[in-house]
């Protein structure tokens, strides 16, 4: 058996190390401080099992994730500090197999692989019992719903809004006319449930930035 860790602090990376070696201690045992270096080896070595932080120099970890699952068919376990519906939900959609908070990562970690390996997959049992978790899980798939409703060219100007672009400016970026721009977000706010005549639409696109950042990858 083949574990990949990628990890850019190395205290951590040993812990992990030493805990794969006491429960597997057959297994071969790849290490990484960066996104770029893990992704290239996950293509060309295949390991069984690829143990990746978020946060890492070059590439994060839900890109790795990304890129390498359709083509590879090692299982993703994301390792963070992030234990919020949001960042779950991305590592889920980016292909992850399984998300554990690094807080709990020595009560879990074998009993994750070992749910891998019979095909299942994982969360964090804190996560799983967190009723702030799974609002955070609701809002966010509600928001990916409605976004899907929106046209390429609103897509774009949503974008352009939460980047705190006037109309103006983003019908310069469009090349259409500030007209138009305007009638881009009137048809925004029909679909999304928005208030127009509270100028709602920023505050909205504020407020959930963090998802609407993900149409631009």
């Amino acid at each position: 058996m083949v574990f990949l860790i990628a990890d850019d602090h190395p205290i951590f990376r040993s812990g992990l190390k030493s805990l794969l070696q006491n429960a597997y201690p057959t297994a071969t045992i790849l290490e990484y401080d960066n996104g770029l270096e893990a992704e290239q080896a996950i293509l060309t070595e295949t390991p069984d099992f690829s143990l990746l932080d978020i946060d890492m120099p070059g590439k994060n970890g839900l890109e790795v994730c990304h890129t390498v699952n359709e083509t590879s068919t090692t299982k993703i376990i994301i390792l963070t500090m992030y234990n919020d519906g949001e960042m779950l939900k991305k590592a889920l959609d980016n292909g992850a197999n399984a998300y554990l908070v690094k807080d709990n990562t020595s009560d879990e970690l074998a009993e994750c692989i070992e749910s891998l390996k019979r095909g299942e997959s994982y969360i964090a049992k804190s996560m799983r019992k967190s009723s702030k978790v799974q609002k955070e899980l609701k809002r966010y798939d509600e928001v990916t719903n409605k976004l899907k409703e929106l046209t390429e060219t609103e897509l774009k100007t949503l974008i352009l809004v939460a980047k705190d672009y006037s109309s103006k400016e983003i019908a310069e970026l469009l090349f259409v006319s500030p007209k138009s721009v305007e009638n881009y977000r009137s048809r925004i706010c029909k679909k999304l449930d928005i208030d127009t005549t509270k100028k709602r639409l920023i505050v909205w696109a504020l407020e959930n930035k963090n998802i609407i950042d993900e149409l631009e990858k």
